[in-house]
């Protein structure tokens, strides 16, 4: 299989290069790293990234939910919140994002491993699935 790219969304520069570090040494490739919401969807038409690794408090005025939201149903890309909130105002409204994952920070880097294997694991199995009904039905109705 081919390394997944990953989009590493994070406002702090020196988080964001530890991430980038963790992700290179898990064999992952880093797409790209940006600081804000808006910069997050530009690099996703750009890169045709694999996941979006999110932060949620962000630069600019678009924060890191509102940005998972529109790259889920623009690109449905699989987003994976790395944060330090877990208040449950947050959580709420990050799960409405449907999110792939939830790690707080500080992360532990087999933590980081296994949530992105499963949210890549878990995006392709329902891609497999809309393509198998897609494909399912297509082929009755032209039969």
């Amino acid at each position: 299989m081919a390394t997944a790219e990953i989009l590493v969304v994070e406002d702090e520069s020196i988080v964001a290069k530890d991430i980038q570090n963790t992700l290179e040494k898990l064999g992952y490739a880093v797409s790209a790293v940006v600081y804000s919401g808006e910069e997050a969807i530009e690099r996703v038409v750009e890169t045709h990234c694999d996941l979006v690794l999110m932060d949620i408090v962000l630069r600019g005025d678009m924060d890191g939910v509102e940005a998972a939201e529109r790259i889920r149903a623009r690109f449905n890309i699989p987003v994976v919140y790395l944060t330090a909130y877990a208040d449950s105002e947050t959580l709420q409204r990050a799960k409405i994002s449907q999110p792939y994952g939830y790690i707080l920070k500080p992360f532990e880097e087999r933590e980081l491993h296994v949530t992105i294997e499963s949210a890549l694991y878990k995006h392709k199995m329902e891609e497999d699935a809309k393509e198998r009904v897609s494909g399912g039905f297509l082929q009755h109705s032209t039969a």
